[in-house]
C-alpha cells in the first residue's frame, strides 16, 4: 500500500466526516483510552497479588482467583476497545483504496449506506460487549468470593476469598458502562448527523 493510501487512511480514522464522528474518536481514543490504560493497571494491577483465600496457600489462591476472573476486566475492555474500531477501519481502508474524500461520504448515496453500517455495526458490537461485562462482571465486586474449591479434593468444598480494592473495582465498573453507553449514544447520534445532512437539514461541512 502506497503512503498515500496510508495516509488517506489515517485521516479518516482521525478525521470522520461528521462533527459528532470526530467527537467520538477524541472522547474514544483520548478518554475511554487513557482511563483504561491508567487507571485501569492502576486498579487491576496487582489484583492476582493481593487475591487471598482461607486458607491462604498459593494453589487455593490461584485456583479461585481463576474462578473469581475467567478473563481479567483489562483484557476484555482492551479487546472491546480493539473489535469496536474494527467496522470503522475497515470503512476508511476501503475508501482510501477507492481514493474516496471524506466529503464525498456524505454526499454520495452509497458512501454514507457504508459508512452509515459501519457505525452500526459498532453499536451492535457495543452492546454484545455490554451484555457480556454484564455476565462476567455484573455491577458490583463485593469484597467477600465464595470460591468451590471442590476441584481440588480439598475436605472443604467452599472456602471464603478477599477481593482487594472492592470499592475502587465497582467505581472503574461502572465508569466503564458509563463509557459504554456513551459511546453508543454518540454513534446514534452520528447516524442522525448523517440523515439530516442528507435530506439539507444541516449544512454540509
Amino acid at each position: 500500500m502506497s503512503p498515500n493510501y496510508m495516509r488517506s487512511f489515517s485521516e479518516g480514522c482521525l478525521r470522520p466526516p461528521t462533527v459528532i464522528g470526530q467527537f467520538h474518536t477524541l472522547f474514544f481514543g483520548s478518554v475511554r483510552m487513557f482511563f483504561l490504560g491508567v487507571l485501569g493497571f492502576a486498579v487491576y494491577g496487582n489484583e492476582a497479588l493481593h487475591f487471598s483465600c482461607d486458607p491462604d496457600k498459593r494453589e487455593v489462591n490461584l485456583f479461585c482467583y481463576n474462578q473469581f476472573r475467567p478473563i481479567t476486566p483489562q483484557v476484555f475492555w482492551a479487546l472491546q476497545l480493539v473489535i469496536v474500531l474494527v467496522p470503522g477501519a475497515f470503512f476508511h481502508l476501503y475508501a482510501a483504496c477507492k481514493s474516496i474524500k471524506q466529503e464525498d461520504i456524505l454526499q454520495k448515496s452509497l458512501y454514507s449506506a457504508f459508512y452509515i453500517f459501519s457505525v452500526f455495526l459498532r453499536i451492535i458490537l457495543e452492546a454484545v460487549a455490554f451484555w457480556l461485562q454484564i455476565q462476567l462482571f455484573g455491577f458490583k465486586v463485593n469484597a467477600i468470593y465464595m470460591c468451590d474449591v471442590g476441584a481440588l479434593e480439598k475436605k472443604f468444598n467452599i472456602t471464603r476469598c478477599m477481593v482487594p480494592e472492592h470499592f475502587e473495582k465497582t467505581i472503574f465498573l461502572i465508569a466503564m458502562y458509563t463509557f459504554t453507553v456513551i459511546t453508543v449514544v454518540l454513534c446514534v447520534a452520528e447516524i442522525f448527523e448523517i440523515a439530516c445532512r442528507r435530506l439539507g437539514f444541516l449544512k454540509s461541512q
